[in-house]
């Protein structure tokens, strides 16, 4: 009988460091540029009462993997409510392993988010600014700090307790000092780089407010009717840059940024990281990153995660 290897969130965290995350998602990119990553738009299974998301790609260059993650939306945030990537050999179709849980999702949406700090903010960025306390929110900061010495890092969200639960486990984890600020307005004064990470379908700040050099990553909803930044802020932004112009595209809800004046203005991730084109043209741009979820790179991490528990193995 073949014993498959499944992993857990305390194997992600155990086995894979932000660092490390960040090089495979930049191996994936490369790997994009290459034509070997085959990154489709999410699919979607539904039912009366919610959905089964798929996100399925393969990288066949250097990685070659092909795999697939599932998460489901259906209500509730119960622990049987959980995440599965699957990851296959590209070339033999043997089953490599599973990873199930929360934290590959976001490690590997922190990563991205990370590249595009690492290849886009000024390269004398010094203070970070971070709107949100949720999970992703902790990831897009350990990504950011993973590629830039900050030495200025201000939170906020709107609820208080939240703002100092997040500032006392990420100073705890980090070892910096992470200011909560009052209000939105005092956290985006002055950064040279803000992350974006949360549930408001409304802009959480003013274009104004936003420095010129700056670097934005949104990760929150980005639709028409819906959208954490304001649009303002896409017009004053001389480099827009996305993870997956195909998935921005793909959305059923249009995108905040597929308008015909904005859809050819935007350039993707991988062309950034691999020079084809810069990530900013100058140190007074404002460069704007939009996450959508490149399909494969899940694949890609979970597939180094599974390597090194093998390794550990023996």
């Amino acid at each position: 009988m073949v014993a498959y290897r499944v992993l857990t969130d305390h194997d992600v965290q155990e086995l894979l460091s932000m660092d490390e995350a960040i090089r495979k998602i930049e191996d994936a990119l490369f790997e994009k540029e290459e034509g070997t990553l085959v990154a489709p738009p999410r699919f979607r299974v539904e039912v009366d009462r919610g959905s089964l998301v798929f996100t399925a790609g393969a990288a066949t260059g250097s990685e070659k993997l092909i795999g697939f993650r599932v998460y489901d939306t259906f209500p509730g945030n119960d622990s049987d409510h959980n995440q599965i990537v699957a990851v296959f050999s590209s070339e033999t179709g043997a089953l490599r392993g599973i990873v199930i849980g929360q934290a590959i999702g976001m490690v590997r949406t922190g990563a991205i988010g990370g590249v595009a700090v690492k290849h886009m903010a000024r390269p004398d960025a010094e203070s970070l600014a971070v709107l949100g306390t949720g999970h992703q929110a902790r990831a897009q900061l350990m990504a950011a700090l993973a590629v830039r010495d900050f030495k200025t890092i201000k939170v906020y969200s709107r609820d208080p307790d939240r703002r100092q639960r997040f500032v006392k486990e990420m100073n705890q984890s980090i070892g910096k000092d992470i200011r909560a600020v009052d209000s939105a307005q005092e956290c985006v004064d002055g950064a040279d780089v803000i992350l974006c990470a949360t549930n408001s379908p409304v802009p959480v700040f003013y274009s104004e407010w936003v420095k010129d050099g700056a670097h934005i990553n949104t990760i929150g909803p980005k639709s028409e009717n819906a959208h954490e930044i304001p649009i303002e802020l896409i017009e004053r932004s001389s480099v827009l840059v996305t993870d997956s112009l195909e998935q921005l595209r793909a959305y059923p809800k249009p995108h905040i940024a597929v308008r015909e004046s904005r859809a050819g203005r935007i350039a993707e991730l991988s062309d950034i990281v691999t020079g084809k084109q810069p990530g900013r043209r100058s140190l007074n741009d404002i460069t704007l990153f939009f996450s959508v979820g490149l399909a494969g790179t899940e694949v890609v991490v979970a597939g180094e995660v599974l390597r090194k528990a093998e390794g550990k193995a023996g």
